[in-house]
C-alpha cells in the first residue's frame, strides 16, 4: 500500500514543480505589462507550493512502511528544514526590500529539493548542509549594508586581485588534494575551498577594471591578472574551477568591449588550453576517453558516468518514486552526481522542470543586469549570473554525458559548504543591486518631478 501511494506522488512532485514555473511565468507576464495579473499573489503560491512539497518528501522519507507510524528523527529534520525555509522567507522580505521574490522562491525551492535528496541519501550529509545554509543566509542578510558601503569606497582594483591571489596560494601551504585536486583547506573539522570565495573578488575586479575607460593596456592587464588565477587553478588541477573563470571573463569582456573577434580568439586559445592540458594531464585524458565511450573501461573509470546515466533513464519519465531508487550505486551522488539520484527517484520530466527553474534564475539575473543604471552594478550582476550560469551547465552537460566531466558541484544542490554559502550570497548580491537599481530610479522620477513642478506640489 505505501508502495501504491509514493507512486502516486510521483505525479504530485512534478506537478508541485510545473505550478511554481507557471506561476514565476504570470509573475514575469505582469512584471512585463503583457497581462493584468498579481505578482505577490503569483509568489505567495509559489512559497505554498515549496512547503507542500516539502511536507510530502519529508513524510514520505519518514513514513515506515507496514507499521503505520512516522520516524522521529526525520520529523525532526524536516520541521528544521520548515522552520529556515520560513525563517529565510520572513528575513529576506524584511531585509531586501523590493527585491525579486521570484530569484528568492527558485533559491529556496531548489534547496528544499536539496534536503530531501541529501536526507534520503545522507542524513548527516543533509544535516552539515543545512547548518551551512543557514550561515549562508545569516551572512546574506548583511550583504545589503555591506553593497552600500562598497560602493561609496570603492577599494581599487588591484586590492581584489592581492586578496584572490593570497586566497588561492593557501593550497600549496595548508591545502588538501581531493580527487586529484589541491584546492582544499582543512581547518580542524572545517574544510573549505578557497576558489570559492576568490568568485566574489575576481568579479568585484573585474567590475572594477572595465568600469574605466577602454583601452588596449586595460585590456591587456584585466587578461594577464586573468590568466595568473587561472594559471594557479590548473596548477592545482581544478579545471573545472578554471574553466569557469575563463568563461566568466570572456563574456565580461565581451561586455565591455563589444567586439566578437576578441571572444572567439580567446576561445581559440582555450581550445589549443584545452588540447594541451588533455596531453598534460592523466586525469584530463581520462575523462576525456570516458566522455567518447565509457564502455571501454565500465567496471572502474567508466563506472559513475555508466551508472549516472541508468539512473537517470532506468524508470521513466516520473522516476521510480521517492524511496524506491537505488541512487547510491552511482558514485560521489550527494555532490558531483546529484542530479542523476534526483532524475531516478523524481523522474526526467522532474529534472527538466529542474533546469527551468534554472533558466528562471538566470534570466531573472540578466534582466537586473539589463536594468541597472549604474555601470559596476551591471558588471557585477552579469558577474555573478555568468559563474552560476556556467556552473550549471558544466555540471548537467557533464552528468547527462554531453561534454566531459569537470567535477564542479550543482549550485543550491549539491552537498558542500562553501559552495551553498557562496551561492546564497551572489543571490543576495544581485537582489542588492535590484534595491540599488530600484532607488536610483525612483530618485530620478523624483529630480524629473522637482524640475517640472512647483516645490509647493511636491509632498
Amino acid at each position: 500500500m505505501s508502495k501504491l501511494v509514493i507512486m502516486i506522488f510521483r505525479y504530485a512532485f512534478v506537478f508541485y514543480l510545473g505550478y511554481f514555473l507557471w506561476q514565476g511565468v504570470t509573475y514575469l507576464l505582469d512584471e512585463r505589462e503583457i497581462r493584468s495579473l498579481n505578482r505577490r499573489a503569483s509568489s505567495s503560491k509559489q512559497r505554498i507550493t515549496i512547503i507542500l512539497f516539502h511536507l510530502t518528501a519529508f513524510f514520505i522519507l519518514a513514513y515506515q512502511p507496514g507499521t503505520f507510524l512516522f520516524n522521529k528523527t526525520v520529523l525532526i529534520m524536516g520541521g528544521a528544514v520548515l522552520i529556515f525555509l520560513i525563517g529565510a522567507m520572513m528575513l529576506t522580505s524584511l531585509v531586501y526590500r523590493k527585491s525579486c521574490l521570484l530569484l528568492w522562491n527558485g533559491v529556496f525551492l531548489l534547496m528544499d529539493i536539496s534536503f530531501v535528496t541529501l536526507y534520503r541519501l545522507e542524513p548527516d550529509v543533509a544535516e552539515r548542509q543545512l547548518l551551512f545554509a543557514v550561515i549562508g543566509f545569516s551572512v546574506s542578510l548583511l550583504v545589503p549594508m555591506s553593497f552600500t558601503l562598497t560602493n561609496k569606497f570603492k577599494p581599487p582594483d588591484f586590492v581584489y586581485l592581492i586578496i584572490s591571489l593570497a586566497l588561492l596560494s593557501l593550497p600549496f601551504f595548508i591545502g588538501n588534494r581531493s580527487g586529484g585536486s589541491l584546492n582544499w583547506i582543512v581547518i580542524k573539522n572545517v574544510q573549505f575551498q578557497p576558489s570559492e570565495i576568490v568568485k566574489f573578488f575576481f568579479i568585484f575586479y573585474l567590475a572594477a577594471a572595465f568600469t574605466k575607460k577602454r583601452s588596449i593596456p586595460q585590456l591587456l592587464l584585466s587578461a594577464f591578472f586573468t590568466s595568473v588565477i587561472i594559471l594557479v587553478l590548473v596548477i592545482q588541477r581544478d579545471l573545472g574551477g578554471a574553466l569557469i573563470f575563463f568563461m566568466t571573463y570572456m563574456s565580461l569582456m565581451y561586455i565591455w568591449t563589444g567586439r566578437a573577434w576578441l571572444f572567439f580568439t580567446g576561445m581559440g586559445f582555450a581550445s589549443c588550453g584545452a588540447w594541451l592540458a588533455s596531453k598534460m594531464f592523466s586525469h584530463v585524458h581520462t575523462r576525456i576517453s570516458i566522455w567518447q565511450n565509457p564502455w571501454n573501461d565500465p567496471f572502474n573509470s567508466g563506472l559513475q558516468i555508466l551508472q549516472s546515466l541508468f539512473a537517470i533513464n532506468t524508470w521513466g519519465i516520473f522516476g521510480s518514486g521517492l524511496t524506491l531508487g537505488v541512487p547510491r550505486y552511482v558514485p560521489v551522488v550527494t555532490s558531483d552526481f546529484i542530479f542523476a539520484a534526483i532524475c531516478e527517484e523524481f523522474g526526467g520530466l522532474f529534472g527538466l522542470l529542474l533546469m527551468g527553474i534554472y533558466v528562471m534564475i538566470f534570466y531573472r539575473g540578466v534582466n537586473i543586469a539589463l536594468r541597472s543604471l549604474k555601470l559596476h552594478n551591471m558588471f557585477l550582476t552579469a558577474g555573478f549570473t555568468s559563474i552560476l550560469t556556467f556552473q550549471t551547465f558544466l555540471i548537467l552537460g557533464g552528468v547527462i554525458k554531453f561534454i566531459p566531466l569537470t567535477g564542479v558541484t550543482l549550485p543550491f544542490v549539491s552537498a558542500g559548504g562553501s559552495s551553498i554559502v557562496v551561492c546564497i550570497v551572489m543571490i543576495g548580491i544581485l537582489q542588492s543591486v535590484m534595491r540599488d537599481n530600484q532607488k536610483e530610479k525612483e530618485d530620478d522620477i523624483y529630480s524629473k518631478t522637482a524640475k517640472t513642478v512647483p516645490p509647493e506640489y511636491i509632498l
